[in-house]
């Protein structure tokens, strides 16, 4: 049907994974027999390597309308990021076929599409060329573009030198504005700073309301089934459902809810440099009683296991609700030592004296960061319970949940009370 700008037809992509057979450290007599050896091999495969297929996507099939704005959700190696490369045009599909109808401008990592040596002016025109798009287009919108990432200062400056927060506010406003009839985001949103991400989000729904096509993979959920009509879940390389956003990310909370009962330490599907890694997290009422009935009002505790700790290692855990939405986030900056600790093995815990949350379901991301670099990262790596309780004389019911997720104290003045 002409009204597909997209048509992905079975495609697969398969990466040859080179494992090398470990050795000890080699002497320069091992060295120099070593190439001699190569000489002889030099067209047969290494015996110190052992090698192993890798299905990233396997029978992916899918087609887009126009003016659809589209959300890829699941889990980390799931496959969202090399679709999106693929429908890109950076990597070709090993199996299958695609055709795409228009312009693509694609934002999927820092670094992406610019070249570091030339200016942020410069680059905003190198773009546009490869968009297709002549210098008289590119003119017509440059003055918004700049505006709109707030690089006005360093526009002659190599980007090279830039932040990486300037970067993508730049990379994104470029991709944005020169007009492309379908643009590619990916997670890279999460570099910028909250204000700069509302503006992105609101800027990608006016897109979607001009009729062009938007691609979106976010890990937050609440952004995601806010601008997009239509969810497509991937799993290990596969489509598990593809229907509306909403139902798209209830499929993937269910999914995490399966893997939560897996050991944390055992999961793959976690990114960090891994420096430390989170082994156990536990919760309770109260530390003496160790009950794991979590209740409003009352006290609550958090115990996160972890396999090292070292100087500036926090620790966070964002709760979301049973749609996926960011509903409070705690983290031990403040509370972390910057003294010279080194200890193989350690806890961080968490005390809450008043659980303000709204009877109902929960789910916990947690984490461990250290100086701005993420160190181990977790979706779905708990989910528990609150039931009814009491705020400050108040009793919260469970039907409160339908109006929100959190219980303010407060207190009402009302006519009666005047008199």
């Amino acid at each position: 049907m002409s009204d597909y700008v997209i048509r992905v037809e079975n495609i697969g992509k398969k990466y040859v994974i080179a494992h090398q057979k470990q050795e000890r450290y080699p002497a320069l007599r091992d060295v120099i027999t070593e190439r001699f050896k190569s000489l002889g091999n030099l067209f047969k495969n290494s015996n110190s390597q052992k090698k192993e297929e890798f299905w990233a996507l396997k029978e992916v099939s899918f087609d887009i309308k126009q003016g659809e704005r589209v959300g890829f959700i699941g889990r980390n190696g799931a496959g969202k990021s090399t679709l999106l490369k693929i429908l890109s045009r950076i990597t070709d599909p090993s199996t299958g076929r695609i055709t795409i109808k228009g312009r693509v401008a694609s934002l999927l990592e820092v670094g992406t599409g610019f070249h570091t040596d030339l200016t942020g002016r410069e680059n905003i025109y190198l773009n546009g060329a490869i968009l297709g798009m002549s210098n008289l287009e590119i003119k017509r919108k440059f003055d918004e573009i700049v505006a709109f990432a707030d690089v006005e200062k360093f526009l002659d400056t190599p980007v090279k030198r830039y932040s990486s927060g300037m970067y993508v506010r730049l990379a994104f406003a470029v991709a944005a504005h020169l007009e492309p009839e379908i643009l590619i985001v990916d997670e890279v949103l999460a570099v910028g700073d909250i204000q700069f991400q509302k503006k992105c989000i609101g800027k990608m729904e006016e897109v979607g309301k001009e009729g062009r096509t938007v691609l979106f993979v976010s890990h937050n959920l609440g952004i995601l089934q806010s601008l997009c009509n239509r969810g497509i879940l991937l799993s290990q390389g596969k489509i598990l459902k593809d229907n509306t956003a909403s139902i798209a990310a209830a499929s993937y909370l269910k999914s995490l809810e399966k893997v939560s009962s897996q050991k944390i330490l055992e999961r793959t599907d976690r990114s960090g440099n891994g420096r430390s890694r989170l082994i156990d997290i536990e919760f309770y009422a109260d530390e003496d009683s160790y009950s794991t009935t979590l209740v409003t009002g009352s006290s609550a505790v958090f115990i996160f296991y972890v396999t090292k700790i070292f100087t500036g290692l926090t620790c966070f855990f964002t709760v979301y609700n049973q749609q996926g939405q960011p509903v409070t986030i705690f983290d031990s900056f403040a509370q972390s030592s910057q003294d010279k600790m080194n200890l193989d093995q350690a806890k961080f815990i968490c005390r809450i004296s008043e659980l303000l949350l709204i009877p109902g379901r929960y789910m916990v991301n947690a984490g461990l960061w250290s100086n701005g670099e993420e160190i181990d990262s977790v979706e779905g790596a708990l989910f528990f319970e609150v039931e009814e309780g009491t705020v400050r004389n108040r009793i919260i019911l469970e039907h409160f949940a339908s109006f929100g997720d959190v219980s303010i104290p407060h207190q009402w003045i009302t006519p009666n009370s005047q008199l």
